[in-house]
């Protein structure tokens, strides 16, 4: 038997347990409709006259339709599909049907599955134990005498094994129609309602943004870390011997440099070894400790001036936040840029609300600018490979506050200007 042949009788196999599994679910509702018409019907009799069992067949199928309609139904139906029915292309959904859209679709399916199910089951207890009979009647004296008035009259006996073959190639036949009938309807009718697709699409944007959100995290952390530490240490090298005060201060920033950087990458990597879907990126510094920052960099003999609007603590107190811990980010990529970039250049950092809020005011914008000399005879710079995100990054940091970002060369210098709206941040 080939592949293809194996795979095709283990498909019948497991639709045909599908179909026996709706036979059985509709046994409750089969047992109380004929109790039902043995009262209500006088003349009824649905234990012994295949009429009235019919009868009874067709009065339950409606009080399962009804059952159908409670939302964990479309749980029970779409998990059994799923792994019974083998059914091609789009699979059922195995989860509560939340609109009454999907409870209808759910209810026709239960009553398709538990009715074919039932029919079906009916036959594969009947029809195997007659096609026995008839296959063992030319052969078996008992059996002709007991058997021979109920088969067909004037019948020759020899084609009795011959009609009980066809009637379980019937049997094989029917199943495998119903089964096939049950995997085609559905992804119709337990696949993804429209609302369910768009609950789809959302989650997948949710974790879409979450995952890129701790990428920009990771980016501009661990980017700003290497860029610093190769500096402050190529720094020290240079002047290991004429100025070991120096060289102390450049081990000492890269060695808080390190260990802030591994708090960083514990937050995010732990979140991901949890298998959490995180909602946000966790929580990161904010321009409260900028001075560490600047000190840092400082540190790998990069002068950085910092320009802010009024004092230090009257900007923290006016910004969200939201808006700090962001701004730090950028201010952190803008030196990370320089010092990726220039080298040991002066850097300028301004920030400050925009002309049209020097109050500080919350209904304002935060300006942040990071600027910093072009080195002369550099040349265009080399694309590296999978670099550009960090730009990318800030641009998209500014986008979720409602802001915007311009990066270019001005003047003989590079400058990054961001813009933060301040409203509705707090």
């Amino acid at each position: 038997m080939s592949r293809t042949d194996r795979e095709a009788v283990r498909r019948l196999r497991l639709r045909w347990v599908h179909l026996l599994l709706g036979g059985a679910l509709l046994m409750p509702y089969f047992l109380a409709a004929t109790v039902v018409l043995s009262v209500a019907v006088p003349d009824a009799d649905p234990f012994r006259h295949l009429g009235w069992q019919f009868a009874a067949y067709g009065l339950s199928l409606p009080a399962v339709a009804v059952t159908a309609l409670f939302p964990l139904a479309r749980t029970l139906e779409g998990a059994a599909a799923r792994a019974l029915c083998r059914v091609p292309g789009e699979q059922p959904v195995s989860a509560p049907a939340d609109s009454w859209a999907a409870r209808r679709r759910t209810a026709v399916w239960s009553t398709l599955h538990v009715g074919l199910g039932a029919l079906v089951g009916g036959a594969t207890l009947a029809v195997p134990p007659a096609a026995a009979v008839l296959v063992a009647l030319p052969f078996s004296e008992r059996l002709r005498e007991a058997g021979r008035p109920r088969y067909a009259l004037g019948t020759p006996l020899w084609t009795a094994p011959i009609a009980g073959v066809v009637l379980l190639a019937a049997l094989v036949a029917a199943a495998w129609a119903a089964g096939a009938l049950l995997a085609r309807c559905a992804p119709v009718l337990l696949g993804p309602t429209p609302a369910d697709r768009l609950a789809a699409a959302e989650a997948r944007a949710a974790a879409l943004a979450a995952r890129n959100r701790l990428a920009r995290e990771l980016h501009d952390s661990v980017g700003h870390a290497l860029s610093a530490v190769a500096l402050q240490a190529g720094a020290a090298r240079t002047v290991l011997d004429s100025d070991p005060a120096f060289v102390r201060r450049a081990l000492a920033a890269i060695e808080e440099t390190a260990r802030r950087t591994t708090g960083d990458l514990d937050a995010v990597l732990g979140m991901l070894r949890d298998g959490e879907e995180p909602s946000r990126a966790p929580a990161g510094p904010t321009l409260a400790e900028l001075d560490d920052l600047l000190e840092r960099t400082r540190a790998g003999g990069v002068p950085v001036a910092l320009t802010t609007s009024g004092t230090r603590r009257e900007l923290l107190d006016a910004l969200p936040e939201t808006v700090s811990r962001e701004a730090y980010r950028i201010v952190q990529e803008g030196l990370a840029n320089a010092l990726r970039h220039a080298g040991r250049v002066p850097v300028a950092v301004s920030l400050g609300p925009d002309d049209g809020s020097h109050d500080g005011s919350p209904d304002g914008e935060l300006v942040i600018t990071v600027e910093n000399p072009v080195r002369a005879g550099s040349g265009p710079r080399r694309p590296r490979p999978g670099g550009g995100a960090g730009l990318r990054g800030v641009a998209e940091r500014a986008a979720a506050l409602g802001g915007s970002a311009e990066a270019g060369v001005r003047d003989g210098h590079w400058r990054l200007a961001v813009r933060l709206p301040l409203r509705g941040h707090r």
